[in-house]
């Protein structure tokens, strides 16, 4: 992954242009899948098969700028998607979505990069919450007990309150 994120980084390339190039590759090269991994598959794992969900790409971005010493965080959250009529709403929406905030120095902070979608993070993307990784941020963690086979399904639509 870190020689994979280096090819976005040549010399001269700014932090910045390199993030946004590293994001537009891997929304280009990976395919989103949602059936192609789980949430344990590991990074590895769906980096060798160029195929998974808004998870697996953010961290093979953070895993490829990690490795080029760049900080980076794991984010959680909702994107909220206005479609133009007739378009299809952005992968990610109605769902919890995740992307990558990395840090671009004092004069601009934490920048946020969404390979899924290959745009940069804006004021639809609604953070829950950042961390190192899923892990960290899990929206749901903890024990189940019950009889019979079980499985949680979630639908979100933002839509901002009043006027």
């Amino acid at each position: 992954m870190t020689d994979y994120a280096r090819a976005s980084f040549p010399a001269g390339r700014g932090i910045l242009e390199g993030c946004t190039e590293l994001m537009t590759r891997i929304r280009k090269d990976f395919a989103y899948k949602p059936q192609a991994t789980q949430v344990s598959t590991s990074i590895a794992e769906a980096f060798a098969q160029r195929a998974g969900v808004c998870q697996d790409f953010a961290q093979i971005m953070i895993g490829g700028l990690r490795g080029l010493g760049l900080p980076a965080a794991y984010v959680s959250g909702y994107l909220r998607t206005i479609p133009p009529p007739g378009k299809p709403r952005l992968q990610g929406a109605d769902a919890t979505h995740a992307w990558v905030s990395v840090w671009a120095g004092p004069q601009d902070g934490w920048i946020g990069f969404d390979p899924t979608n290959g745009i940069q993070a804006g004021t639809d993307h609604i953070t829950l919450a950042a961390g190192r990784d899923f892990s960290d941020v899990s929206p749901v963690y903890g024990v189940f007990v019950g009889s019979g086979e079980n499985e949680l399904k979630v639908a979100v639509d933002v839509i901002p309150v009043g006027g």
